[in-house]
């Protein structure tokens, strides 16, 4: 009896200490997890900064008041453009390749199904 007793007391202290190394284990993980989800809270909030801050760079008018500050450029006149009689002539039209292929003629000649892994019907 006093041995049994010894036994479930051994093994009540080792499914504690079982018990305990399983809640640090995941005190642990949850301190973890809790890090993990504090950094992507920042990063997403970084991004969302340099997002704001991206919008605010590419306003149409930021970026005109930049050109005119420090581009040389005038608008553009009516008298830039030419007439259309003016215009080049038509391209030239470009041949078309021969109907036949004359290294597929070849490898024809040379070995007529040397090119091809099915055979010519009706030859089995």
């Amino acid at each position: 009896m006093r041995l049994l007793n010894l036994l479930v007391i051994a093994a009540l202290i080792l499914a504690a200490s079982f018990v305990y190394k399983i809640k640090f284990d995941s005190t642990l993980q949850a301190e973890r997890v809790g890090k993990i989800a504090a950094e992507i809270r920042r990063e997403r909030n970084a991004i969302a900064n340099l997002r704001a801050d991206w919008a605010k760079l590419d306003t149409p008018g930021r970026i005109q008041d930049l050109a005119n500050r420090h581009l040389a450029m005038k608008p553009v006149t009516p008298t830039q453009f030419d007439s259309l009689d003016r215009l080049p002539d038509k391209p030239p039209t470009i041949m078309q390749p021969p109907i036949q292929d004359p290294i597929g003629a070849m490898l024809g000649a040379l070995a007529p199904d040397a090119t091809g892994s099915i055979g010519k019907p009706g030859a089995r």
